[in-house]
């Protein structure tokens, strides 16, 4: 819990800093007076200001963003001298430059942060599936237990590497949104037995991208061998003697493919709330051993489901992606333009009701996901960051008022017209942008309690 809180203000600081020096550096470069530079909001926990005529320093008590206060003659009156460091009597282009500049600073930092973690080098799933959900696209495709999938295309002109199984539902994801098919190189675990399957998500219309969508794709979890691992005392796999190690070929005489497999026929031994006892083909020490098994009934949710108190499965294979100092900021710049594109598109389907709201998260499913980063190591947790920093940017260039993008569009009506937006319309727009904003962090914080109670 600890470790959460302190990630998720640690991700706040390093975001909001970013966000509001980008502002800070743009307006200092146009000869604008910055006042004031603020972490935070309400009560001021610490300031630093080293003259009298410089820029105050202050972190808040509120970490929830920030802000730079640059002088303004709308906002009080301003000495005769100082006319011409006020904001709105910079020129158009200077404006607008200071206003984009901190949305522009947070797609830089995602850029930096994403060729960080490639640097570094991540150790992720080697792109070995596991059994495909049944009935799904994925079977269909003709994907196995045990495939490697090696390359994607969208055409056949364009075959893209696959370094993992993340790289692997990445490229799935984007097609499935983007409605195109894939077609896939695959060979066995052992990089033999080459063959191309076209996987068919022109018609999925990925509205959501959440459990509904993935199980609709139905790839499989990264690959893991049927066999045990630790088992617990006096569970339903101690009692029937099995062991650390044993490696089942098959339930009930049906052939047990990988870990998930058996996972699977586990939990589906309970019927009516009964666990109906199984027959597994066991391999141990080179020998064939015949052993019946009863899971323990459990309840799951609304479900209830088989146990054997044993650990199933061995860890998949994993292998380590890393890049060079170009081609890790080569990875960057384009992980950030495709990860921008894409929380672009899903806000348009949002908001035209093509997709739905329950993809909107809030500072809980942040905290959340930063804490979890972090216990997976450094490059993780640079990885979230940098997918937080893009949303951020994305965010605030929404031509929203209150928003950066409001303003940048008041900036366009200006340069269109030769005149500034009304003060009347300014009020207006101001109050429209507030409840707009007011509605969004509602469903926002909305789906972060229906997702921490299990609603969702």
């Amino acid at each position: 819990m600890i470790t959460t809180v302190l990630a998720f203000l640690f991700t706040l600081g390093v975001l909001v800093v970013i966000h509001e020096y980008g502002h800070y550096r743009v307006a200092v470069a146009c000869g604008v007076k910055v006042l004031r530079f603020s972490v935070g909001f309400g009560r001021v926990l610490w300031r630093r200001q080293s003259a009298p005529d410089a820029t105050e320093f202050v972190v808040c008590a509120l970490p929830l963003g920030g802000y730079v206060r640059m002088l303004d003659e709308r906002e009080g009156e301003v000495a005769p001298a100082d006319l011409d460091r006020t904001f709105n009597r910079k020129p158009l282009l200077s404006r607008a430059a200071i206003v984009a500049a901190g949305p522009v600073a947070n797609l830089l930092l995602a850029v930096v942060l994403y060729a960080a973690a490639h640097w570094i080098g991540i150790a992720e799933p080697q792109a070995v599936l596991g059994a495909p959900v049944a009935g799904s696209l994925a079977e269909r495709a003709g994907l196995r237990s045990g495939d490697w999938v090696k390359a994607v295309a969208g055409t056949p002109e364009e075959w893209q590497d696959v370094q993992s199984l993340v790289d692997l539902r990445w490229q799935v994801t984007q097609a499935a949104l983007q409605g195109r098919s894939l077609q896939l190189q695959v060979t066995d675990r052992d990089g033999r037995a080459a063959r191309t399957l076209m996987l068919d998500l022109s018609g999925l219309g990925g509205a959501e991208v959440d459990a509904a969508l993935a199980r609709k794709i139905g790839l499989g979890g990264a690959y893991s061998e049927p066999v045990l691992g630790e088992v617990k005392a006096g569970g339903p796999a101690a009692q029937a003697g099995l062991l650390k190690g044993d490696r089942v070929r098959s339930v009930d005489g049906s052939a047990v493919a990988d870990a998930q497999t058996l996972r699977e026929r586990i939990r589906a031994s309970v019927r009516d709330g009964k666990a109906a006892p199984q027959q597994w083909l066991v391999e141990r020490a080179g020998r064939s051993l015949q052993i019946d098994i009863t899971a323990r009934v459990q309840r799951d949710g609304e479900a209830t489901v088989g146990r054997i108190d044993a650990f199933v499965g061995e860890p998949p294979a994993m292998v380590t992606v890393r890049h060079g100092p170009i081609e890790g900021l080569q990875q960057g710049l384009i992980r950030t333009w495709d990860v921008s594109a894409l929380t672009v598109k899903m806000m348009g389907r949002m908001l035209v009701g093509q997709a739905s709201l329950k993809n909107l998260s809030g500072p809980l499913t942040i905290a959340d996901y930063a804490g979890q980063s972090v216990a997976q190591g450094l490059p993780y947790y640079l990885g979230f960051l940098a997918l937080v920093s893009v949303s951020l940017g994305v965010l605030n260039l929404l031509p929203l008022p209150m928003l950066d993008g409001g303003h940048l569009m008041y900036y366009i009506f200006e340069g269109a017209t030769g005149r500034p937006v009304s003060d009347l319309w300014l009020a207006r727009l101001q109050r429209g942008g507030i409840a707009v904003l007011l509605t969004m962090m509602s469903v926002a914080l909305f789906n972060d309690l229906a997702r921490l109670l299990g609603l969702n």
